[in-house]
């Protein structure tokens, strides 16, 4: 992701906002995951996992997992920021609110309707909050920290978390099934879609310049060619 951190003095009231919108949003999109029974995203699966052998709220074991994973950024001297403790806090509340708000075991067109919606309010949110600018989230610094260390892309050190984290979550009897798959296929083209319509621009700021850039290019049709004319 080329949108880079920049420091919280720059447009505060403009930034935060966003953050902590992208953030709600995101948790309530997990609550609609959960309630569509139909498979959940890798980490995910975990604190579902989890949720099944001890008496701790959804929401809480997210927040509670974020913070664990943020200890791991220690040997891999990755820096948490506002924006990083923020996704700890905020997610898990308005996952376990969303929870709170949405009927359980609904019929299965509505569980449908609930897992559509749930990835694409997912991948919506993650362009907010990350195009806010604020610092990654324990887990996407998990991902970067352990790609710096090994010198490994951060496709496959993303990939192999997820496998290791959705393996151990499966085993504890989370929710895993065609909402999996589906997540896992579409919430990036989502994301990518949204994020150039959802970053915060900086003055002089190449990284979102070239960012909105190589979104027009995929999105605008190609204009005919000129007529070139008589004798030509």
């Amino acid at each position: 992701m080329p949108l880079t951190y920049v420091p919280l003095r720059e447009r505060p009231a403009r930034r935060l906002p966003q953050l902590f919108t992208g953030l709600t949003l995101y948790g309530f999109s997990l609550a609609l995951m959960v309630r569509s029974d139909l498979g959940l995203s890798p980490w995910n699966v975990l604190n579902a996992g989890l949720a099944r052998h001890t008496s701790l709220s959804f929401g809480t074991l997210t927040t509670l997992v974020g913070a664990a994973v943020l200890l791991l950024w220690i040997p891999l001297r990755q820096r948490p920021t506002l924006g990083t403790f923020a996704n700890i806090l905020t997610v898990g509340c308005s996952s376990d609110l969303g929870l709170w708000l949405l009927p359980g075991h609904p019929a299965l067109p509505a569980r449908g309707a609930l897992l559509a919606t749930g990835i694409l309010l997912n991948g919506l949110s993650i362009a907010v909050y990350v195009g806010a600018r604020c610092g990654p989230g324990p887990r996407d610094g998990l991902m970067t920290g352990l790609a710096a260390a090994t010198g490994r892309s951060l496709r496959l050190v993303r990939t192999a978390i997820e496998v290791v984290v959705l393996a151990a979550g499966w085993l504890l009897g989370g929710a895993v099934g065609p909402g999996t798959v589906l997540y896992a296929v579409t919430v990036g083209s989502v994301t990518q879609y949204c994020l150039p319509r959802c970053a915060y621009r900086a003055d002089r700021d190449p990284a979102v310049r070239d960012l909105a850039t190589t979104s027009t290019r995929r999105t605008r049709r190609p204009s005919a060619a000129p007529d070139p004319g008589p004798g030509r």
